[in-house]
């Protein structure tokens, strides 16, 4: 019987009866004024997607197709997105995507915490009433088919598992980190500890928490409550709620592995300004470990109306040319030099300009004379004539944002231009 819980059909029964919460509602401090007009998952990436298409991609690839997202901070931007690009997903059927902001539904304050946020829904998940819950972030960059993980959820008669995947251990300080034993059960989980336990068969490898947890509902519920009536607690899934179950109850990691070659699957917390600029640099790579271009597992998105990107002139002096970048839809390269760049939807830009080892959110017009290197310029800025960036880091400290591995921030505010709206 165990074998048939990997065979397709299985995965899908499973798939069809878990309700996706994918916890949205972050800042992300990290990210400095990146986020300061919208949530972590709302940010722009890849050149035409946001960062949450690709959890829901991997919800609706992999067959759930009853998701709740979970938003808090400046969630416009968020919400808008949503609403424009995922409302194909058809109601008579049973899919829908709903949104649940912070709306004070069971407490009287605003989401305290990961937990917390669930808590707050929880007469919606029993409106539902769904088999299992899968929780997920908004803000990592990955594919996976979460129809295998619900599977071995059951197999291993777990009340939670945990996807996890590992990670140098000098990087395990950001996440929460297990011990697990021989059969993948955990017995430790520590929230990004000051000294991260090893893998004991590597001592230089941590198996983390993806932040992507399978409950069985009822245990789920029963768990939200107890973690609510607690006044010690700080209602969250890493901190409090999975400490106080393992050795009690039966938790497990679910390694992410690549499903062609059995290594470490692709996946990226890009809660960093380094993080996010080498996700996207990444993609220029000639085989990248993030296939975009991948048919049978689409990342799925608002995908607004533009004509082709265009290069223009080819004067001795005046000549458009871009090499190792991807160029999206809308753009106008008019007599300037873009390399191993990415330009999101609707960028312009303009003669003798020079652009290198940057990431060019949408709607960001670059003037002419312009040298941009090793930057983000975050979306609808406009860069004056003859802007130097990237360059000389005393200089650019002085009005951007600099990185501790010397990624330059450009943002509107920062140039003057209060836009003030959420973007």
């Amino acid at each position: 019987m165990m074998d048939d819980l990997y065979e397709p059909r299985f995965v899908s029964k499973l798939t069809r009866d878990t309700l996706g919460l994918i916890l949205a509602g972050g800042r992300g401090s990290r990210l400095h004024d990146f986020t300061l007009w919208r949530a972590k998952p709302a940010i722009p990436f890849g050149g035409k997607y946001r960062i949450i298409d690709f959890t829901l991609s991997n919800c609706v690839n992999s067959g759930i197709r009853q998701i709740g997202v979970i938003s808090q901070y400046k969630a416009h931007s968020l919400i808008r997105h949503i609403q424009k690009g995922w409302s194909f997903l058809r109601g008579e059927f049973g899919e829908f995507i709903e949104l649940l902001p912070a709306q004070q539904r069971i407490e009287r304050s605003w989401y305290l915490g990961t937990a917390d946020a669930v808590y707050q829904n929880i007469d919606i998940i029993r409106s539902h009433n769904p088999r299992m819950v899968i929780i997920l972030a908004g803000d990592h960059v990955y594919k996976m088919d979460y129809g295998p993980m619900l599977a071995f959820h059951v197999e291993n008669n777990a009340d939670l598992t945990i996807g996890c995947i590992d990670v140098p251990i000098d990087e395990a300080v950001n996440f929460g980190v297990m011990e697990i034993d021989n059969s993948n059960r955990v017995v430790d989980f520590s929230e990004k500890p000051d000294n991260p336990c090893a893998r004991p068969d590597e001592a230089n490898v941590a198996a983390v928490s993806m932040g992507i947890y399978v409950f069985d509902t009822e245990f789920l519920i029963e768990h939200l409550i107890k973690d609510s009536d607690s006044s010690q607690s700080r209602h969250d899934f890493g901190h409090d709620i999975i400490p106080s179950i393992i050795g009690i109850h039966r938790v497990f990691a679910y390694p992410f592995h690549n499903e062609t070659n059995g290594k470490r699957g692709y996946w990226r917390d890009v809660g960093t300004i380094d993080s996010y600029w080498k996700a996207n640099m990444e993609l220029m790579d000639i085989t990248p470990e993030l296939n975009l271009y991948d048919r049978h597992w689409p990342i799925w998105t608002f995908q607004e109306q533009t004509p082709p990107a265009k290069l223009i002139f080819n004067d001795t002096d005046r000549r458009g040319i871009v090499t190792d970048s991807l160029i999206s839809g809308g753009c106008i390269i008019s007599g300037a030099s873009v390399n191993h760049s990415l330009l999101s939807s609707n960028v312009h830009v303009d003669d003798h300009t020079v652009i290198s080892d940057s990431v060019i959110l949408p709607n960001v017009v670059i003037g002419k004379n312009c040298r941009i290197n090793k930057s983000i310029i975050d979306k609808s800025t406009t860069i004056p004539d003859g802007t130097i960036v990237g360059e000389n880091h005393r200089d650019d400290k002085q009005r951007f944002y600099v990185s501790d591995e010397g990624v330059v921030l450009v943002t509107p505010d920062m140039l003057g231009q209060k836009l003030h709206f959420s973007r």
